[in-house]
């Protein structure tokens, strides 16, 4: 039987992103990918991203965090869900703020409300082999996608990594126009992206106002992605669109993001706590640990 059974979860949101935070501090345990889609197949428990939470590795920080998507693979980083984590790390203190680290880096975490935290996101990544792509292009902001989707507004995209890789796609009309959810895949997948890549459509409503719809990688259409939120404000005040303070609002809601003077992108939202529970030791028959 999987070390994961009957161990307790929660199962929260951050503007509808849906999250599950298992804290497995203390505990000798990795997650393998196949458990992770085996959680997802949970009643309630489809997520969008799994937040596993390990005993720290480097001193001064809270924890250390494992994100899987709901197909098994590893993301670098989670906004939403890292918000999430905070809640559940702060949730029998008064602290006001935290440090988790992920395979992206450290990220440091502040309550704002009982239900509002903001994230450090850290430092956008903007040359080509730091996203990464395939190409060595001079300007990151604008680059052509080869043999992408007939409809034109699938062109030319902004590329940003916020601890994972992001395309950015400007339109002038609705988000919901475009299709995302058809060929959201194809685009994720195309060679130009060698690790995959987030896919969003992006309308820039007001120099302060931005609205997004996004394709996670390794996960799909989804309510909210915080690092997507993130990318694409660093994308729209690159390209001289929009101020580096904006309000981004996403299927789920709105985030709030600063690309402040000193190059760190801070990104402020709610979370939500839905359920707690124990995990089912059916949904590990037959997976291997």
């Amino acid at each position: 039987m999987s070390p994961l059974a009957n161990l307790p979860f929660a199962k929260m949101n951050g503007l509808g992103n849906e999250i599950v935070v298992l804290d497995l501090r203390g505990l000798a345990i990795a997650v393998s990918d196949a458990e992770a889609r085996a959680i997802g197949r949970g009643a309630g428990l489809l997520f969008d991203q799994l937040m596993v939470l390990h005993d720290s590795r480097t001193p001064g920080t809270d924890a250390f965090v494992r994100i899987y998507n709901i197909d098994g693979t590893e993301a670098g980083a989670c906004g939403n869900g890292t918000r999430c984590v905070a809640w559940w790390l702060m949730r029998h203190d008064a602290r006001k703020e935290l440090v988790v680290e992920t395979i992206a880096g450290l990220l440091e975490c502040r309550r704002m409300g009982a239900w509002m935290f903001s994230v450090d996101m850290g430092k956008p990544r903007l040359g080509w082999n730091e996203i990464p792509l395939r190409d060595a292009v001079r300007d990151t902001s604008r680059v052509a996608l080869p043999d992408g989707p007939a409809d034109p507004a699938f062109r030319t995209f902004s590329a940003v990594n916020m601890g994972n890789p992001h395309a950015v796609f400007f339109v002038d009309d609705d988000v919901e126009l475009h299709g995302l959810g058809e060929v959201g895949h194809s685009v994720e997948t195309n060679p130009i992206f060698p690790q995959k890549a987030n896919i969003t459509l992006a309308r820039v409503a007001a120099r302060d106002h931005i609205v997004m719809k996004v394709w996670e990688r390794g996960t799909g259409l989804t309510q909210a992605c915080g690092t997507a939120a993130c990318a694409v404000a660093v994308a729209a005040a690159r390209n001289n669109l929009a101020d580096r303070k904006v309000r981004v609002t996403l299927p789920g809601g709105d985030l709030f993001i600063d690309w402040r003077a000193d190059d760190h992108v801070i990104k402020t939202g709610p979370v939500e706590l839905e359920f707690e529970g124990r995990l089912d030791p059916a949904l590990f028959e037959g997976v291997a640990a």
